[in-house]
């Protein structure tokens, strides 16, 4: 155990030496256009989600603005996130439950946040690290994928990994660590054809190893 231990210590403090200026790459200025932007990050990208809310947000802002928004003109400005139709009943569902339930604020608890419509923890997970600065793992595709390769974690299904990154990683560094894992999983670690031979991590990744071992 103090073996494993200290394997996850080093691939931490690796991570953190070479992604240290990694940070949310949403755009926002208020946790609710945070929770909007990460709803509309399923299944695409930052770059696409940042080119859809630059326009989106200019118009609407606030969770008032989305309960009063009919569906179809929210689908307009978020069709090229695809899935758009079930985002766009998700957004406004989920802005309506916060003007009613919550005074019009973001709630900032993860039990609160996942009552939401179309927020599960991922989307929670985000909204708590990046918008209210708690102590949060968000597990996304990169970060279920690279902590697995590399050992932090040895789970199943998304919850399950939320579960052991957060034994193996300090409290302290939950937060950045999601973002140095995402960074990770974008730059070297990607799903197919990884660059594992300039990889700083590929000397205790276990994925390596186990590549090694069977050439």
């Amino acid at each position: 155990m103090g073996e494993r231990m200290n394997n996850n210590e080093k691939i931490i403090n690796i991570l953190e030496k070479e992604y240290k200026d990694a940070r949310c790459a949403l755009n926002f200025t208020t946790p609710f256009e945070l929770l909007i932007a990460t709803m509309l990050s399923a299944q695409t990208t930052d770059l696409t989600v940042n080119k859809a809310t630059e326009i989106l947000f200019k118009k609407y802002n606030t969770p008032e603005d989305f309960r009063r928004l009919d569906n179809k003109e929210l689908e307009k400005y978020i069709k090229i996130c695809g899935l758009y139709k079930t985002k766009a009943k998700n957004i406004i569902e989920a802005s309506k439950k916060i003007v009613t339930d919550y005074d019009g604020k973001v709630p900032s608890t993860l039990e609160e946040l996942i009552k939401l419509p179309g927020v599960g923890r991922k989307t929670a997970n985000v909204v708590l690290s990046n918008a209210f600065n708690k102590d949060a793992i968000a597990v996304d595709t990169h970060v279920y994928r690279v902590s697995n390769r590399l050992g932090l974690s040895n789970s199943k299904d998304v919850n399950e990994t939320e579960e052991q990154l957060m034994k193996n990683i300090p409290k302290e560094k939950w937060s950045n660590a999601h973002h140095w894992l995402i960074w990770h999983g974008r730059k070297i670690c990607s799903a197919k054809n990884p660059k594992c031979s300039i990889c700083p991590l590929n000397h205790i990744c276990k994925y390596y190893n186990e590549i090694k071992e069977n050439n």
